[in-house]
């Protein structure tokens, strides 16, 4: 999920119709009796919202732009963002507002699970997430009022994966799996489809709204994430697992949990 929503640089200058006074006659010439007839400014048309079920390949920068311009290419060719809602956003609110952001982020992480056949804890367990754009000041200027919420799959800072097709019942395909131990600085997040050596298996709760202490979140997780462990190993009496809390970057970015990992 983006951290921080990038603050939209577009000025709306209104330029003002023109006076509707006479040209200059050429030289030589007379002017028309006639008065010219005043011209104005072509009425703005509101631009068509985006299509639902509708993909693009995104970049990892287009993907965290609170707006983007891509084309969208079609469905049976590589993409990395599929559009699985597109809503209105209430009447009278500026497209760049803190209100209008969040009504985009709440709709969109609500309606991400449904849209996937997936509960809460599968969607943590995957790389899937969800972004979310709405139009241009520009566009709003013209009438445009949605927003659209697109589905992702990240794998590791600035890359994005290419979604499968159908993306509806397909998580296992991008289920979260680590090169190596988690926290550790050769280890890596890929789907599990990918070449990997750890696998996510839980996520754990952690309360509280300051940012928790390594012993907190130890505290809070060593007992879901050796319970789901020996549930996974081949020998129960022969337990690894890792307890991965949240960066602070993903707390402050809403991420209040933290994920059990085993040796896969």
């Amino acid at each position: 999920m983006r951290e921080v929503v990038a603050a939209l640089l577009v000025a709306a200058a209104l330029g003002a119709g023109c006076s509707g006074d006479d040209a200059a006659a050429p030289a030589g010439s007379r002017a028309s009796s006639t008065p010219a007839a005043p011209t104005t400014a072509p009425e703005p048309v509101s631009p068509e919202p985006p299509q639902n079920g509708a993909c693009y390949r995104l970049t990892y920068d287009e993907a965290v732009a609170p707006t983007v311009d891509a084309a969208p290419v079609r469905c049976r060719r590589p993409h990395t963002a599929r559009t699985f809602r597109v809503g209105r956003l209430d009447r009278g609110v500026e497209v760049d507002s803190a209100r209008a952001q969040r009504k985009a982020q709440e709709t969109c992480t609500q309606r991400l699970g449904p849209h996937l056949g997936a509960g809460r804890e599968a969607l943590r367990l995957s790389l899937v997430e969800t972004v979310w754009f709405t139009p241009t000041l520009e566009e709003a200027a013209a009438g445009a009022r949605w927003f659209r919420c697109d589905a992702i799959a990240t794998a590791g800072a600035g890359r994005l994966l290419r979604l499968p097709r159908p993306l509806e019942g397909s998580l296992d395909a991008l289920a979260l799996c680590a090169t190596a131990e988690p926290g550790r600085r050769a280890s890596r997040r890929v789907a599990c489809s990918a070449r990997h050596a750890w696998r996510a298996i839980a996520t754990v709760d952690l309360g509280g709204s300051a940012y928790p202490t390594a012993q907190q979140v130890a505290d809070a997780m060593q007992g879901t994430c050796r319970s789901r462990a020996r549930d996974a190993a081949a020998d129960p009496l022969n337990l690894t697992w890792s307890e991965e809390r949240p960066t602070r970057a993903q707390w402050r970015a809403g991420q209040r949990y933290g994920v059990c990992w085993v040796p896969d």
